[in-house]
């Protein structure tokens, strides 16, 4: 133990309350001690009166000090107690921001700064996963800000310096760099999105003269967060806002100043660390702010928070009815005036659906209600038209945004050559299902829990498409809304775009359920047990496994799903087996109540994507294809979509996080080659325990050497 507490900085020293003293100030010292202390003691030579004035002011003076040596060890032990865990966190990326002895400490609430003896908190930020990060609501190609950039952002320039994805016409004249101050920054030089010790993001900055007290730390470090807000665009989904100290919450806005090396600095590098970003309850993020000057650390800035609030009296969402009293302040990829924006789509996810769609879904929030899937699921960004209105839930149709920036968690994830099959299947029903919502299919009922599942349809990609870095458009139309007894059904058709030109289209049919039917599920089979194909057969045949888990613990597997999409450990294939006599696949892949993806499908409703369902199916088929030799022989081969290839998907159950397992079947029905292509289609189906729920028709993977001429 002596050797991990090496250099950790602990300064106290053993404390004898009673050394020095007379006896016990209580009364209550031990004889051991009264006696060693009697022996020590001259006789006494003064009157009495003195002497009792004497041994008071001694008590006294005894008591400060027992106060204050017991406060100091006490610092000094917490001190190495932080320095441990800094260390133990470290080694799991993790960050603790620790103050050096004898750094004095400022506790800042609501701008009200009054010096502190510890630090309030431990301030331990994990790294963000891929899935969770944020998703700017503009990009910029600029890393470095020199003066005249600065200048131009203190201007409102928003534009001119970091890009047209900027462009905010008629919004936010009050969003400035350092608005109604001095501007403190010299230059930026490194804006990274995805750096510093969380992945969040890092902003390093220089400054001029700084005083050195808290107030100027805190200026400082206000205007290189301010820099990094702008950057994300956070203020580009508020028609006329300010920045304002906190989250948006209204709670009081709290942060800790440490200065370390009091007095003027003359100049100062200033390292901003993003600990967390967000659009709810208002745009914000929040900060540890590093500054150093002369190669030390001058002092910190620790869990900063600033938002952008909209001004008193302006409207951030819907009125009743649907209605916008007044833009609302996003515009669309192609500078369209929205209806609703990222803003109201990530309250719709897991904040107020009174601010996401209009005062009469405010009841919903905080319960379980029907949601948008959260975070890295969440795969529709704004509603730019509506031809409908509230109320009337047939006939509407609509136009809506999705980006699919290229560092998207699903790209780096998929065995595919550009998006996964569940992405294009998730933006496309959440951006036709969503408004069919917001339309108001639940009002007629609305203290009764609903929720919303898909219960199936039919979808063909029409064109291969690289998706990164591009807009994806999709204009949707509701058919037909049927109000049942605890239901209401909703169909849908839709087709998506990029570019101005289609990719892909289908239609579905989704249904809002109580409680009560959402209890009542029968499965595809009346409530029957209906076992699969290989559990039928007399006698069992034989069966190989393809071991996936052994491939993908191969970095340098190719055509390999990871991560969030590593869905399958290995599949059992009869070969010449199945429906069709041309090969049978199964799996089971084991349901942990912690995977990733409960928490985000739905916010207080948990339960496995559909489309992550069909994706599982796919991989299958996908490591079935490679381990059948289909592709070899080719030259960069990637998987894609298959163009024209319409594909049917029903639903009639869900998998919870208690289900334990689900299992697969896939009847291979059909294997095609062409020139530098293979394309393998089957029919499938998903159990489960004890009730089959999923059902695949006509589902096709393809294996494409990068070049292939079409079909």
């Amino acid at each position: 133990m002596s050797d991990e507490l090496e250099g950790l900085g602990f300064d106290g020293e053993p404390f004898n309350p009673f050394a020095g003293t007379t006896g016990d100030p209580t009364g209550g010292a031990p004889e051991t001690l009264q006696r060693t202390s009697a022996a020590r003691q001259a006789p006494v030579t003064q009157p009495l009166a003195a002497s009792r004035t004497a041994g008071a002011s001694h008590i006294a003076a005894v008591a400060r000090e027992m106060r204050t040596a017991v406060a100091n060890a006490h610092r000094n032990a917490l001190h190495a107690q932080m320095l441990l865990q800094a260390r133990t966190l470290s080694q799991c990326g993790a960050a603790l921001a620790v103050p050096a002895t004898g750094t004095q400490l400022f506790e800042v609430v609501d701008g009200h700064i009054r010096p502190i003896s510890v630090p309030r908190s431990l301030r331990a930020v994990p790294f963000v996963t891929t899935e969770a990060r944020f998703k700017p609501l503009a990009r910029s190609e600029k890393s470095r800000l020199d003066r005249d950039d600065l200048g131009r952002l203190t201007e409102g320039d928003m534009t001119g310096v970091f890009g047209p994805g900027y462009l905010q016409p008629g919004c936010n004249p009050s969003v400035k760099l350092a608005a109604g101050t001095t501007l403190l920054l010299d230059e930026v030089t490194r804006i990274e999105l995805r750096g510093g010790s969380s992945g969040r993001g890092q902003v390093v900055a220089s400054a001029g003269p700084l005083d050195g007290t808290p107030e100027s730390l805190i200026a400082a470090a206000r205007q290189v967060a301010e820099i990094f807000a702008l950057y994300l665009g956070l203020h580009l989904c508020l028609a006329d806002a300010t920045f304002t100290p906190g989250d948006g919450s209204g709670d009081p806005a709290r942060s800790e100043v440490e200065l370390a090396r009091p007095g003027p600095l003359r100049s100062a590098e200033i390292r901003l660390d993003v600990t967390d970003v967000d659009l709810v309850p208002r745009p914000h993020l929040r900060v540890n702010v590093e500054v150093r000057s002369g190669g030390a650390v001058a002092g910190r800035v620790l869990g900063l928070s600033l938002a952008l609030v909209e001004k008193p009296g302006v409207p951030i969402g819907p009125a009743r009815g649907g209605i916008l009293p007044a833009f609302l302040g996003r515009y669309s990829a192609a500078g369209e005036q929205t209806v609703i924006s990222e803003f109201h789509i990530a309250h719709f996810a897991r904040g107020s659906h009174g601010i996401a769609f209009g005062p009469e879904f405010a009841h919903y929030s905080g319960r379980r209600a029907t949601r948008v899937p959260d975070r890295g699921l969440t795969l529709v960004d704004r509603l730019v038209s509506l031809d409908g209105q509230r109320g009337k839930l047939d006939g509407a149709s609509y136009e809506t945004e999705y980006d699919s920036p290229a560092d998207s968690w699903y790209y780096a994830d998929t065995a595919n050559a550009s998006m996964p099959n569940m992405v294009y299947m998730e933006t496309s029903l959440q951006s036709a299902l969503s408004i069919g919502y917001f339309l108001g299919p639940t009002l007629s009922h609305p203290e009764a829990p609903v929720s919303l599942r898909n219960l199936g349809g039919t979808a063909t990609v029409l064109r291969e498409v690289d998706l990164r870095d591009k807009t994806i458009r999709q204009q949707s139309k509701l058919q037909s809304t049927t109000l049942n007894n605890g239901a209401s059904l909703q169909s849908c058709s839709y087709t998506m775009l990029v570019d101005g030109e289609p990719f892909y289209e289908g239609e579905t049919l989704s249904g809002y359920f109580s409680e009560a039917a959402m209890s009542n599920q029968t499965g595809l089979d009346a409530g029957r047990n209906v076992p699969t194909w290989l559990e039928q057969q007399q006698p069992r045949p034989a069966t190989r496994t393809i071991d996936v888990a052994a491939r993908r613990a191969d970095p340098s597997a190719p055509l390999c799903a990871r991560d969030h999409l590593a869905l399958l450990d290995d599949v059992q294939v009869v070969d010449e087996g199945g429906n069709y006599g041309k090969g049978y696949l199964r799996a089971v892949r084991r349901i942990d109540p912690d995977d990733w993806f409960f928490a985000r499908h739905f916010p207080r409703d948990p339960v496995i994507p559909g489309s992550l369902g069909v994706e599982t199916v796919i991989q299958a088929m996908q490591e079935w294809l490679l381990d059948a030799g289909l592709g070899e022989g080719m030259s960069d081969p990637g998987f894609i979509l298959p163009v024209g290839a319409p594909s049917t998907w029903k639903y009639r159950g869900q998998f919870l996080p208690t289900d334990g397992e689900a299992t697969l079947e896939v009847h291979i029905k059909d294997v095609r080659r062409g020139p530098g292509r293979v394309r393998v289609t089957g029919d499938a189906s998903m159990w489960k325990p004890g009730l089959r729920i999923y059902e695949l028709t006509d589902i096709a993977v393809e294996l494409r050497e990068e070049g292939a001429q079409p079909w």
